[in-house]
């Protein structure tokens, strides 16, 4: 179990939200994606934080893992 100050844990969701959101303004698709995943990374920290929500947890590795297929092993 992570002790954190829940005003850490607070910003850490508000970061991620925000990464999540400005990735979505983006044109550039590998740019999106990987600002994406940063964001999806972030709301797994999140989830850890939370003392383990594992809906957040799980959500944003599948978005991780979606995100690095197409920017890493997918051939356009």
């Amino acid at each position: 179990m992570i002790e954190t100050n829940s005003a850490v844990t607070e910003w850490v969701g508000y970061t991620a939200m925000l990464m999540v959101l400005v990735s979505f303004m983006m044109k550039d698709f590998r740019r999106l994606r990987f600002v994406n995943s940063l964001g999806a990374v972030l709301f797994v920290v999140y989830g850890f934080l939370l003392q383990i929500s594992w809906p957040i947890v799980i959500t944003n590795l599948a978005i991780v893992g979606v995100n690095c297929y197409y920017l890493f092993f997918r051939k356009n």
